[in-house]
């Protein structure tokens, strides 16, 4: 089946990575094993985070065109299904309501965030947007718990309402995970690093908000992990990345590598001993999952989504939100433990090769699709 794709918040194509850029070339990736084919609608961007009207006017009257356009080509092009992933209150989807109607096609939602809070205030015409969008969607796929609670009473009815736990592709991690030994000897050439040492890996964008706020309680965490023999890894890069290193004051145990692509991010996954992340407002984290295929055990904070894909006690820990010292309690748990993160470890991998795959996802996918379709 034919199915036109968008993501208003970051198209799939967007050159900066980030976790949602990596789910939306997944969620296509699931749609293909299943047999279908997203095409990209559109390229166009809503996001508007700072709540200015003025910018939110401008950003309507673009998709006012953009939506001409899109409509015009896939006239041409006949989709059997309109697909948008991810929209909230600051990305509505200003095109695919629209386009279905007009098409007279079904149109489904995943990863859809209702934030009630959001009825008033500066963006208070996107959060209705949102509304809209999800009384009128024929399937609506949540990623999270937290989300699910929150779409569901905006439905028509509950059969519109499926579950898309976050999923990968395993198989290139596990594959990393498989070569351990060897990809922590070379790292440790390239970076100078000990292999005498318990390797802690934190990865994430270095950008003001959230990520910068889950750095600071990172380094804070550190200062309650004493010690010479742990070291931590930092993978990323972005405009905050000053404030990220002052943030750590100097901490000769903390090594910053940068920013890596994928391939190298599967060695540093597989190499490291423990992956900690504070997950500060953090949506569910597919840092966390990708660490857990490589099989290395997480700790990470108990927030929103984050339960979701990292099984406390099975696939690593999860410590009390914005409550550093347990952070660094845990992760002392798991280096002085090495049964016990080994377990851990072995579990997680097992999980996301089990549970969280393109197969399954697929296999979820294809039954919300087509319950839509039957409408």
């Amino acid at each position: 089946m034919k199915i036109a794709f968008y993501a208003p918040l970051k198209s799939p194509s967007d050159p900066t990575p980030s976790g949602d850029r990596r789910m939306a070339g997944l969620i296509r990736a699931a749609l293909r094993v299943g047999g279908h084919d997203p095409i990209l609608a559109s390229e166009f961007r809503s996001f508007e985070g700072k709540g200015d009207p003025t910018v939110q006017a401008a950003i309507r009257v673009r998709a006012r065109l953009e939506l001409q356009r899109t409509l015009a080509q896939l006239a041409r092009q006949k989709p059997a299904l309109w697909f948008t992933y991810h929209l909230y209150y600051k990305a509505p989807d200003w095109l695919g309501p629209e386009i279905a109607r007009r098409l007279d096609i079904p149109y489904v939602v995943a990863e859809p965030a209702h934030a009630p809070k959001r009825a008033a205030g500066p963006w208070a015409a996107s959060h209705a947007a949102v509304e809209e969008a999800l009384r009128q969607a024929d399937a609506a796929l949540c990623l999270t718990s937290l989300d699910r609670a929150c779409v569901a009473p905006l439905l028509r009815n509950s059969d519109r309402l499926f579950d898309l736990p976050p999923f990968l592709d395993p198989r290139l991690y596990a594959s990393a995970g498989g070569e351990r030994a060897r990809h922590r000897r070379d790292l440790a050439v390239e970076t100078g690093l000990s292999t005498e040492k318990h390797w802690l890996l934190a990865v994430g964008m270095m950008r003001e908000g959230p990520k910068l706020a889950s750095f600071r309680e990172l380094a804070e965490a550190t200062t309650h992990l004493p010690g010479e023999d742990w070291r931590l890894i930092v993978v990323g890069d972005g405009p905050a990345r000053a404030h990220v290193a002052a943030a750590f004051a100097g901490d000769p145990r903390v090594v910053f590598v940068g920013r890596r692509d994928e391939a190298d991010l599967r060695r540093f996954y597989a190499a490291a001993d423990v992956a900690v992340w504070p997950a500060v407002h953090e949506a569910y984290g597919m840092a966390l999952l990708e660490a857990a295929a490589a099989g290395t055990p997480v700790v990470a904070g108990r927030v929103r989504g984050v339960p979701d894909v990292i099984v406390d006690g099975v696939t690593g820990f999860l410590a009390e939100p914005g409550r550093p010292a347990d952070l660094a309690r845990k992760v002392r748990d798991l280096l002085d433990d090495d049964d016990l993160r080994s377990m851990l470890g072995r579990q997680a991998a097992a999980f996301v090769a089990r549970e969280r795959n393109l197969d399954a996802a697929a296999e979820r996918l294809d039954a919300a699709l087509a319950r839509a379709r039957r409408r």
